[in-house]
């Protein structure tokens, strides 16, 4: 689980007295992994891949002002708790469009709880992912390296989007880039 930041130093989490800035090494076995999105950033229109139509169909219209803060997407040959593909958040400066594929690789996941109108539960978890392209977030590679307040502000941005729909979206943990990597591919 990743341990809260101390405001008092947020370049170093773990060690508060030290100045150090952390780069974590990355295990060299995570490959890149591609991302197709579905819903780029700044959209308020919710696309959805149609595997039978093989084509990317308009979903829902989000409430005035909320917006997909990042692109949304998924990764292909993969099922989740709900029987769809993974979702993955793509952290990213690039523009992009539904369709596109971005090869990513994994920074960590947010594991998540999603209660259904019926009652009934499920995983739904999210992962977070960088383009290797980035050049903006070209050294982030752990979930750490991120300002907190984006990973609040994704959490809470997908509370707002399921509560719209009637939804429960409850954070169960975040987990870090090895851990959400084994995720994908158990």
């Amino acid at each position: 689980m990743i341990q809260k930041r101390n405001p008092t130093n947020p370049t170093n989490p773990l060690n508060p007295g030290s100045n150090t800035i952390i780069r974590p090494v990355v295990n060299k076995l995570m490959e890149p992994i591609t991302i197709i999105v579905e819903t780029p950033k700044g959209s308020g229109h919710k696309y959805d891949y149609e595997p039978k139509l093989k084509a990317f169909k308009l979903n829902k219209v989000l409430p005035a002002g909320m917006v997909f803060p990042f692109d949304f997407g998924f990764i292909p040959d993969t099922k989740g708790g709900d029987g769809d593909p993974l979702d993955v958040v793509v952290i990213s400066e690039i523009a992009t469009f539904s369709g596109c594929c971005i090869d990513c690789r994994i920074i960590g996941a947010i594991k998540v709880n999603q209660t259904e109108r019926d009652g009934s539960t499920m995983r739904n978890d999210r992962f977070l992912a960088v383009p290797t392209v980035s050049q903006l977030f070209s050294e982030v590679n752990t979930m750490l390296q991120l300002p907190e307040a984006i990973i609040n502000q994704l959490e809470s941005f997908f509370k707002n989007y399921n509560e719209q729909a009637g939804k429960k979206f409850e954070v169960i943990e975040r987990v870090e880039a090895e851990e959400a990597y084994r995720m994908i591919k158990d």
